[in-house]
């Protein structure tokens, strides 16, 4: 039973590598949970931290310095850099439309795959993509924060949106 996960986890690796080269700048925002055929078949490349998602710079440096207001001077200064962040993390609470978080085809069948790799926790564990998914959360939260900080201070600036909150 062992053997044969094993070998369709495999043919799964064989047959979705070349849909999945490298990964690129993102083509939809990071926070986008949205399961798409790909992302499927990339399952257990996933699994096996063959495949890791590039954390833009901005979140870096959002991370690295998140309170910083070096060369922010002027209202647009502030939404330049907001609309920077909107890119990467998608829309901002304020003005985010509330999406329920229903179980979909694609999170169906990237479970069932999922289920398929004998031992997958410990696999992620080993090969570093447990740890390569907590940094990119981590990035993702800095950016966060960095969005929030910027439009509190456009706020009490008096800046137009989209360097204060859109309400």
């Amino acid at each position: 039973m062992i053997q044969k996960s094993i070998l369709l986890a495999a043919a799964f690796v064989l047959t979705a590598a070349p849909a999945v080269a490298q990964n690129k700048k993102p083509d939809r925002p990071m926070t986008d949970n949205t399961v798409t055929a790909t992302d499927v078949a990339a399952t257990p490349i996933d699994t096996l931290n063959l495949r890791k998602k590039n954390v833009p710079e901005v979140l870096i440096s959002a991370q690295e310095d998140p309170y910083t207001l070096r060369g922010l001077r002027s209202c647009a200064q502030i939404s330049r850099a907001i609309r920077n962040l909107d890119a990467v993390l998608g829309d901002d609470i304020d003005v985010a439309q509330a999406k329920g978080k229903k179980m979909n085809v694609g999170r169906i069948a990237q479970a069932g795959i999922s289920s398929f790799i004998p031992f997958n926790g410990l696999i992620k564990e080993i090969s570093g993509a447990n740890a390569q998914e907590r940094a990119v959360q981590s990035a993702i939260y800095g950016g966060s924060v960095r969005r929030a900080f910027l439009k509190g201070v456009g706020q009490s600036r008096g800046c137009p949106y989209p360097a204060r909150a859109a309400s």
